[in-house]
């Protein structure tokens, strides 16, 4: 498996994991008084999953670039 199906495979699991920490946080605003810290629990994939994606939105131009194509002529 080369680098970019990896990224692409975290990409995917950070989505699974961002949308169950949102669940537990929306979980915890019905509780009566929520924790603050609970708050904070999406934070960490979704900075994850920005990095991956804006790595999986420059790949193509990436790959254009390096084979000379993207260059001015």
């Amino acid at each position: 498996m080369n680098w970019n199906k990896w990224v692409r495979q975290i990409h995917r699991w950070l989505s699974v994991a961002f949308t169950v920490t949102v669940i537990i946080s929306i979980v915890s605003v019905l509780q009566e008084e929520p924790a603050v810290w609970v708050f904070y629990l999406p934070l960490p994939p979704l900075v994850l999953q920005l990095f991956t994606g804006l790595y999986l939105f420059v790949l193509p131009y990436a790959v254009k670039w390096r084979n000379g194509r993207g260059t001015v002529r």
